[in-house]
């Protein structure tokens, strides 16, 4: 039984009589005013946050304002700090709230601005609160849309072993036209963008990406042909991971829409999930 399923079951076993338990219900659930009232305080808080450690890194900002945005930094973690230690106080089986995705990202949120005590720079780490936003999907009721996800997920993990050999074949073809690059460029023409083999791979894998910095070019015609094989690869590998995943999820949209009911009077397989009669003859399957 998953956290969520937890929540569900402690609201229905009890009705909040407690502090602890009404307090349990504003942080985790967003069935009453109150809850749904902390939810949208908390979304606006997080949101502020965020955006301080954005215009933090802006100089002229940060030089106008440094006292007040360390100020508020300071005002924002406590403040996150202390809701976290009251959810690990509120819920129950704790070490599952606390090892949970929503529990280490709520962790993780606060510790930049402590760390900063010791490594400077370190508070805009804080940027990951943004991750706390996807409590949104329980606060609009959209919860339901995660199963979509899920079906993303799992077409990516059913993925990962064809992807994994598409990316070592990649990486394979970089390092040899890389190499081969660095001797036509590097060791016959003298080119200085292609002085070794780890910046002629590096150049490599920036033009098979197809994203083309500039910053190291040919300059021989074999280096330029060589460059326009990388290019075309580059197009042609493009679309090859998304075909993998596609095809996936297609497979398995297919195998949860088909419907392995046998018509008893004609034999007919393959029905629509929530037929009741075959489409073929009419028999109440």
């Amino acid at each position: 039984m998953g956290l969520e399923e937890d929540y569900k079951k402690r609201a229905e076993e009890h009705q909040g009589n407690d502090l602890k338990d009404r307090i349990w219900r504003v942080i985790f659930l967003s069935d009453t005013p109150g809850a749904k009232t902390f939810d949208l305080i908390l979304m606006i808080a997080i949101g502020i946050s965020v955006i301080i450690v954005m215009l933090e890194s802006v100089e002229s900002i940060n030089m106008a304002h440094r006292e007040l945005f360390l100020v508020v930094e300071w005002i924002f973690t406590i403040l996150f700090t202390i809701e976290y230690l009251v959810r690990i106080w509120v819920v129950r089986k704790k070490s599952r709230y606390i090892f949970s995705f929503y529990g280490i990202i709520d962790l993780i949120s606060i510790l930049p601005t402590y760390l900063t005590i010791l490594l400077s720079g370190t508070h805009y780490l804080m940027i990951v609160r943004v991750l706390r936003l996807l409590r949104v999907f329980r606060v609009l009721k959209m919860g339901r849309h995660m199963g979509e996800a899920n079906h993303l997920m799992n077409a990516l993990r059913s993925s990962w072993a064809k992807i994994s050999v598409f990316i070592f074949c990649v990486i394979a073809v970089t390092m040899i036209l890389g190499t081969a690059m660095f001797v036509v460029e590097g060791l016959i023409a003298k080119n200085e963008g292609f002085s070794n083999v780890p910046q002629s791979i590096y150049w490599a894998i920036v033009t098979i990406s197809t994203v083309g910095y500039g910053d190291i070019t040919p300059v021989t015609v074999m280096g330029k042909m060589l460059a326009t094989v990388i290019i075309l690869i580059g197009y042609g590998i493009i679309a090859v991971p998304t075909g993998i995943v596609t095809a996936e999820l297609n497979a398995r949209f297919a195998r949860v829409q088909m419907d392995y009911r046998v018509c008893g009077e004609c034999g007919l397989e393959g029905h629509d999930p929530k037929a009741i009669f075959c489409k073929s003859c009419g028999t109440k399957l």
